[in-house]
């Protein structure tokens, strides 16, 4: 736009006005000021990503480590998927000889003790590849050990932090980083991200860190994997990516790409999510990891709002999974976030099929849209009846304001007294 405009006025000089008189006329102004109006600026890079689905999945993995380089691969995973007999043994005769080491050791919220454990672990085994395998919590520690494992430094120090002006800032990781290879077994977003939150036990405090040269290399989506994670886990993981396709579509950050992927994330997950809650049927949950996937990509580009760093607070303080604490949390958030974000709340009614009446308010249709899922799920609808209490509240709304999610609310949020109205009225 600036070199439009630029021309424009170096077209006007030329050809009526000696150099040093020039100056650009009203008219070229008005006109740049209109286009750029017309015209809204953005990036959108596409991260380099191959993916397999299928039975035969697990054939190119040997393939993917030789491309990798790896010799000495070690599989990230939950003490469950480790045990003898699991569905692991595929992962294990696939890699071959290329496997150093099984990890068994990923929990939900990563543990900084955990994280600190396996990084020596992996420094003992020189292992030059991790395989990440299961839900969020195993792709998600994958990700922190390999930045500790590979920056050598204090994690206060690297993850992000609200500096003196009261800003976040997320330092830049500039270490190389070992390739990982993701195969989840639950449609969590965290197979195609960037970011690991890891849990500090000593002060209770979740510790963000971010490096895009953690993101998965190749994902494989098998069935068998995909199968073995029990339904109420595989629920919550679903509740949690819609959240998050809900809120970046909220944002203001989007563009038409990432608005696309949100949207069909979200068709795909309100219309599947009340069978996925009723049986185990391959061709839903596989429909569903696409649209974790999906979502996780779109959302890159937005960020997202209250209803995610909310459902961290919660989870790291009552131990309550995201996905339910994100579903009781979104339609006060929407409520919130109406007069800010209309033409997202307008791309999520659409995604919902939820305009029906002509003439209506977006906001009070997709709360409604929401309300009526989230019943027919079956789960709570206050914070209460999930054990949160109410002198709690203004912690976790403090802790949610340090989130680095919550800048890209498209309502500012600029005091922490806001996050806890919005606690209360879910309370």
């Amino acid at each position: 736009m600036d070199k439009f405009i630029n021309l424009c006025a170096l077209a006007y000089q030329t050809k009526f006005r000696k150099p040093e008189q020039a100056t650009v006329p009203p008219c070229i102004e008005r006109a740049g000021s209109m286009i750029a109006a017309m015209m809204k600026s953005f990036r959108h890079f596409t991260p380099q990503l191959r993916i397999y689905q299928g039975s035969d999945c697990l054939d190119a993995i040997e393939g993917e480590l030789e491309r990798l380089q790896s010799r000495r691969a070690v599989i990230f995973c939950g003490s469950t998927l480790a045990r003898a007999g699991s569905q692991l043994e595929l992962v294990r005769q696939a890699m071959g000889g290329r496997l150093a080491a099984v990890y068994p050791g990923a929990r939900a919220d990563t543990p900084l003790p955990d994280v600190h454990e396996a990084v020596l672990g992996l420094q003992r085994l020189e292992a030059d590849a991790i395989v990440a395998v299961g839900g969020g919590s195993a792709i998600t520690m994958a990700r922190a050990v390999n930045i500790l494992l590979s920056e050598k430094g204090d994690i206060r120090t690297l993850c992000t932090r609200r500096e003196a002006s009261g800003k976040l800032h997320s330092p830049k990781l500039l270490a190389p980083k070992l390739p990982i290879i993701a195969i989840p077994t639950t449609p969590t977003t965290a197979t195609v991200k960037a970011g690991s939150a890891v849990l500090d036990t000593r002060e209770g405090k979740r510790l963000a860190l971010y490096d895009p040269k953690t993101r998965a290399r190749a994902v494989f989506i098998h069935p068998a994997l995909v199968q073995s994670a029990p339904r109420q886990l595989f629920v919550s993981a679903a509740l949690n990516t819609l959240a998050l396709a809900l809120e970046g579509l909220m944002s203001r950050a989007g563009d038409p790409m990432s608005d696309a992927m949100l949207m069909h994330a979200t068709r795909l997950l309100a219309a599947l999510l009340p069978r996925a809650a009723t049986d185990d049927d391959l061709d839903v949950r596989s429909q569903l990891m696409m649209a974790s996937i999906l979502c996780g990509h779109g959302s890159d580009y937005t960020g997202a709002g209250m209803a995610i760093p909310i459902g961290h607070a919660i989870s790291t303080r009552f131990d309550v999974e995201m996905g339910l604490s994100d579903s009781i949390m979104l339609p006060h958030v929407v409520r919130f976030n109406a007069e800010a974000a209309e033409s997202g709340l307008e791309n999520i009614a659409i995604a919902l099929d939820a305009r029906r009446v002509p003439g209506s308010v977006a906001a009070v249709e997709v709360v409604l849209a929401l309300e009526k899922l989230f019943s027919s799920l079956g789960l709570p609808r206050r914070l209460r009846d999930v054990g949160v209490t109410r002198p709690a509240l203004a912690e976790l709304a403090a802790i949610s304001f340090d989130d680095w999610y919550l800048q890209n609310n498209p309502r500012a949020i600029t005091d922490v007294t806001q996050v806890q109205h919005v606690l209360e009225e879910a309370w």
